[in-house]
């Protein structure tokens, strides 16, 4: 009898798995401006052509649209005792859909105000839009209303 010692071999046994990344659609639409004023006279049209920023963010590369529709039909006043209206369709915006042209706002349809036909950059693409109206004979005070956007994959 030999004193050798011998060492256990270690035994191995492999297999494998996949890993998977299941990746959904997705679009965000950020950084929108809450809030712009146009200012002037009854007769003025006063234009602000960078009023409205946002930036929109979508993996889809079919791409989106953004569209913007007023909520109710009339720019309301803020001095309760104020019985005058701003017709929203003579807002007008423009975007890079309309390139510099400006379309009245449309209470009963949205507008179309950017569309890209591809996936946005990673960051996000930056949109502008312009607004112009030609103030009507209204008592003076400030008319608001809510603009909806919505940012929409193809």
């Amino acid at each position: 009898m030999s004193g050798q010692i011998t060492t256990a071999q270690a035994d191995t046994s492999t297999d494998t798995t996949v890993a998977n990344v299941e990746v959904g659609l997705a679009i965000t639409l950020t950084e929108l401006t809450p809030t712009f004023t146009l200012s002037g006279n009854p007769g003025d049209t006063v234009t602000d052509p960078d009023a409205v920023t946002m930036r929109v963010t979508t993996n889809n590369f079919a791409g989106y649209t953004v569209t913007v529709q007023p909520t109710a039909p009339n720019l309301t006043p803020s001095i309760g005792s104020n019985t005058d209206v701003i017709p929203m369709n003579l807002l007008e915006v423009s975007g890079p859909i309309q390139a510099g042209a400006y379309v009245p706002l449309n209470p009963a349809a949205p507008v179309q105000v950017a569309r890209k036909d591809e996936r946005s950059v990673d960051d996000g693409d930056v949109i502008t839009n312009g607004y112009r109206i030609t103030i009507p004979a209204v008592r003076p005070d400030t008319y608001s209303g809510t603009l909806l956007y919505a940012a929409t994959t193809l």
